[in-house]
């Protein structure tokens, strides 16, 4: 690993503990009476309107193929990735869909061997596996409870499949438009992709909820930290760690999600779980090694 590249690295690192934070603002925001879509809606909005202060006004790609992959983008990265993952959570254990939804590492691994026609290196699946199975004891967190529902399970599966695809999407586009101008797109189209869902179930939470402090400061968060800032800075790192390396950086998730459960809602952490967690960074380092 090169030393320049460290800081890609702990920026990767402080992204994904960032994203690990977000469970907690979205279950305080359903708490408050807000739909998963409603907050998926408003998140990408805020973000596309605070990405126009800083991006340039250019509309289209170069040309009709790379707008739809910028359509592609917005729709895995998006609108799809947050359906399908926020759908699950109503139909299986929210467990499965942590456990389910952080094998997209490894489905990005397997992806990016296929299209650049690669072997596969022993150390990184070996690294990736041993970070899922130290997902595997943060998210189940001593208290295993196996409860197969199909169709939970499925579009669990769905959304780590969407954001394999999105990583090797954003890897393609990266190299010809700035990060702004991707990003931005990828907020436009989500926020397309996402309004077919209001058809037949329009918007309900009262607007003037939305001034309410815990409301207005968790859907900030959630909208310029967690969205605007970190999916401009993540499809950075995607661009300089290279999909699959970047990627694993998503078994820390739980991690932080569990330190945060902890620490604002009292959950329980057990000494499974941190042994999860020590698993999870030993994957990553092992993973990383097997990058050469």
């Amino acid at each position: 690993m090169k030393s320049a590249s460290w800081s890609y690295h702990l920026l990767a690192f402080v992204i994904v503990s960032l994203w690990g934070t977000t469970f907690i603002s979205t279950r305080i925001l359903l708490d408050y009476g807000m739909s998963p879509k409603e907050i998926f809606l408003i998140r990408f909005l805020i973000s596309y309107v605070g990405i126009w202060l800083v991006s340039p006004r250019r509309l289209w790609c170069d040309n009709w193929r790379d707008e739809m992959w910028m359509l592609l983008a917005g729709l895995t990265g998006g609108s799809i990735y947050f359906w399908t993952e926020n759908t699950a959570v109503g139909m299986t254990l929210v467990t499965n869909v942590s456990f389910i939804v952080c094998t997209a590492p490894l489905l990005t691994a397997i992806l990016a061997l296929w299209a650049e026609r690669r072997h596969p290196s022993y150390r990184l699946f070996g690294g990736s596996l041993l970070g899922l199975l130290g997902v595997a004891m943060v998210v189940y967190n001593g208290s295993f409870v196996l409860r197969i529902e199909p169709l939970g399970d499925l579009l669990s599966f769905s959304a780590a499949w969407m954001w394999a695809f999105y990583s090797l999407i954003i890897n393609r586009v990266s190299g010809r438009y700035s990060t702004f101008f991707i990003t931005r797109k990828v907020f436009f189209y989500g926020v397309l992709g996402i309004l077919p869902f209001f058809v037949g179930s329009p918007w309900q939470f009262p607007l003037d909820r939305l001034l309410h402090p815990v409301v207005m400061g968790n859907v900030l968060f959630l909208s310029v930290v967690a969205s605007l800032v970190c999916f401009v800075l993540w499809n950075v790192v995607l661009k300089r760690l290279g999909t699959v390396e970047a990627s694993n950086y998503i078994y820390i998730n739980p991690v932080f999600t569990m330190i945060c459960s902890y620490i604002v809602l009292g959950e329980q952490m057990t000494p499974m779980a941190m042994f999860g967690a020590l698993l999870i960074l030993g994957g990553l380092y092992w993973a990383g090694k097997g990058k050469k």
